[in-house]
């Protein structure tokens, strides 16, 4: 974390202009934060004690306590994320960072958050999914007037229940979302909670998509469904970090979507229950053993598990074009396409044409060719036997025995034990003889007939 830089821009410059150092002097220091590796957790220094979360490539924002209340500052604001190596979006957020960082407070506390406006434009907060007085909601134009570039504003309330929650703007809100406003906030049971567990392990992120086409670096807001960049907590696949578990342990993952589309998201080698969701813990009798789960729009998901299966597991979206990075929507398929020969003839013309997709987009994983200016592959990231063939919304829990407690450092590959892994068949070649075709290319294997009705007259 360091002290603000502020950037450059003429309308971001005026708006930090007319916030004064004097009006400044009684908030809280707003704490930034400019790496996009995850943090590790803040163990509360003031108030009560909590189990804190890990948010995946991101951060836990300070405290400042204040005759009892717990003082926060947000300062909204233009950003450029690193979304992945040498892929740098501009992006407006909250402290340095987008999403801003994650609010972590206790059942009960009161809360102070003060938020100062660096953007070019009027904003609001809206603390999703809590109850609150209605005036505190943060809605513009309806629970308050819009926060204008350069003014701060203050919102207070008690911390009334436990769970996952979220915050970002009620005011061009389209706009503002799309550029990446957004964050978490995690309000810890104050006591034993006879629905809420404790964790060994308990990781926090949001979904969220941009539509960035390679060479820019600011999304196109207007976009409602077409993204490209499919992102958790602003960050791709392979740049995503992994989540570590010693194995035994109870882990928690906290997942909110604020993206336009639903994410149905999938744990390999364990079983999971969702325990808890924006409206509070799950009862124990609702719950079941589910692999994946669904997370709509604008909803919050707590998923928890036993670690016990040790080894390298995915954990991602299952939407498939939703794992994939920096897609082109008017990509043709050309599976079957033979044209290899005429490659040859059009690279006369076009050096640098290539063969691509003829026998599926795999070759993609493994292809080196110069990428456009400021993107990352479609297909990225390597494993120990190769390409993933991954990206966008993706990472991997790791369990291993001996992790330390407390340890959240990447362990490496996992090491399969002899006789554990998949391999290549050594014996006589399978006889898979291709079956004679009854049927006329084009058509179906009985397929329904349709008769056209005459010209003329009403037919029976």
């Amino acid at each position: 974390m360091n002290r603000r830089n502020f950037f450059s821009g003429a309308a971001t410059a005026v708006a930090a202009a007319s916030v004064s150092r004097v009006a400044l002097a009684a908030l809280p220091e707003p704490a930034t934060q400019t790496s996009a590796d995850t943090a590790p957790p803040l163990h509360p220094p003031t108030g009560r004690p909590y189990n804190p979360v890990v948010t995946l490539n991101g951060w836990t924002a300070p405290w400042r306590m204040n005759a009892g209340v717990k003082e926060f500052h947000l300062v909204a604001e233009p950003v450029v994320r690193e979304v992945a190596p040498g892929f740098m979006v501009n992006m407006w957020g909250y402290n340095g960072q987008s999403p801003g960082p994650t609010i972590e407070v206790v059942e009960g506390d009161r809360v102070r958050i003060f938020v100062t406006n660096r953007l070019p434009e009027h904003t609001t907060i809206h603390w999703h999914g809590q109850r609150l007085p209605n005036g505190m909601d943060g809605v513009g134009g309806l629970t308050q007037p819009a926060i204008q570039p350069g003014k701060t504003f203050v919102y207070e309330f008690v911390a009334r229940r436990p769970g996952t929650f979220m915050y970002h703007p009620h005011a061009d809100e389209m706009v503002q979302m799309a550029m990446g406003m957004m964050g978490l906030w995690i309000t810890h049971p104050k006591g034993s909670h006879p629905q809420i567990a404790k964790v060994q392990r308990d990781y926090a992120f949001l979904l969220n998509a941009f539509d960035v086409e390679p060479g820019s670096m600011t999304p196109k807001v207007n976009t409602m469904l077409d993204h490209n960049i499919w992102c958790w907590n602003s960050r791709v696949f392979p740049a995503i970090s992994p989540l570590v578990a010693r194995q035994g342990e109870r882990v928690r993952i906290r997942v909110g979507n604020l993206t336009m589309t639903n994410h149905p998201i999938h744990l390999h080698g364990h079983e999971f229950e969702v325990t808890g969701t924006d409206g509070g813990p799950v009862p124990q009798s609702a719950r079941w053993p589910e692999v994946t789960t669904d997370v709509a729009v604008g909803q919050m998901r707590q998923i928890e598990f036993i670690a016990d299966e040790p080894g390298d597991w995915a954990l991602h979206c299952h939407k498939s074009h939703h794992t994939m990075g920096a897609m082109g929507h008017g990509v043709p398929t050309m599976i079957g396409v033979q044209h290899a020969d005429l490659a040859g003839k059009i690279q006369k013309i076009v050096p640098d044409y290539m063969v691509m997709g003829e026998r599926g987009m795999a070759d993609m994983g493994a292809m080196e060719m110069p990428l456009p200016d400021n993107t990352f592959p479609m297909m990225t990231g390597m494993g120990p036997f190769g390409p993933l063939e991954m990206g966008g919304m993706f990472t991997t829990l790791k369990v291993r025995a001996n992790l330390p407690v407390g340890n959240y450092a990447d362990p490496g590959d996992f090491e399969a034990p002899p006789g554990t892994q998949a391999r290549e068949w050594q014996g006589a070649p399978a006889s898979t003889p291709r079956p004679v075709r009854n049927d006329a290319p084009g058509t179906a294997p009985e397929a329904a007939s349709a008769r056209k009705p005459a010209t003329t007259g009403h037919q029976h």
